[in-house]
């Protein structure tokens, strides 16, 4: 059972990937050429393309107290239509930022990364065999970035279950398949995201299966006093590092 401070770590973890930050951006908006996931937005990174910014959206228009929800109410329609002419609209993106600095688009934010990956990530760990809080940070990294179930059955028709192998060892091969995979890809871009795999690799071979802090990822120290009750937002002086978005591959 994978404890709140593990869910914590294997959450700056993926943020560190997403936004370059501990806790993520609430307000980050990323727009990469060629990137089909088109505008991307929040703490972890939503897409447009996959239809979880409108619902993300329409979430927060729907909280009591949401500051920017009659503004978002113009926005609605094409965010469901999943119209990528919005990228280029500025209003929306600025909207979006602001919106970024809203308490109540903190929670909403969470409870929705929580709702849509963090949980259904739970849920296919514990339907794959895979029990330790680093195997099931690799399921809600590669659930964020996408691709997870084609890498998993590529990773069991190569290599066997992980209830049959053994966890430690399927989680390994998991990530070698994934980062060939990922270097390898048509896509260029997505050539720019081997890094998730090497940081992952990094704690598999410092034994972290339990996420124990402090944990060191890409540069950046996941210590005891950002995995309590109210992460403290600090000045990383670390560049974003978002270059795929989540949602494409599924």
């Amino acid at each position: 059972m994978v404890t709140e401070q593990q869910k914590r770590c294997a959450q700056a973890i993926v943020n560190i990937f997403e936004t370059g930050q501990l806790e993520g951006d609430y307000g980050k908006v990323t727009l990469l050429a060629g990137d089909p996931g088109h505008l991307t937005y929040g703490r972890s990174q939503t897409t447009l393309a996959s239809g979880n910014l409108y619902l993300l959206v329409k979430a927060y228009s729907e909280e009591p107290g949401a500051e920017f929800a009659v503004e978002f109410g113009r926005y609605l329609s094409r965010l469901a239509s999943r119209d990528t002419d919005l990228d280029y609209v500025s209003s929306l993106r600025s909207l979006l930022r602001d919106a970024g600095h809203d308490p109540v688009m903190h929670r909403v934010q969470d409870e929705f990364f929580d709702r849509v990956y963090w949980n259904p990530s739970l849920q296919v760990a514990k339907l794959s065999g895979i029990r330790t809080a680093l195997g099931t940070a690799v399921v809600y990294d590669s659930k964020i970035h996408g691709s997870w179930v084609r890498m998993r059955d590529e990773t069991t028709s190569r290599h066997g279950m992980a209830e049959d192998v053994g966890e430690e060892r399927w989680i390994e091969a998991y990530v070698a398949v994934r980062r060939d995979w990922l270097a390898n890809h048509p896509i260029e871009l997505l050539h720019r995201t081997v890094y998730r795999m090497d940081s992952f690799r990094k704690l598999i071979d410092e034994g972290k299966w339990g996420l124990e802090p402090p944990l060191y990822v890409r540069g950046i120290k996941i210590d005891e006093g950002v995995l309590g009750e109210r992460p403290i937002r600090r000045d990383l002086s670390v560049s974003p590092r978002k270059t795929w978005s989540n949602g494409c591959f599924l």
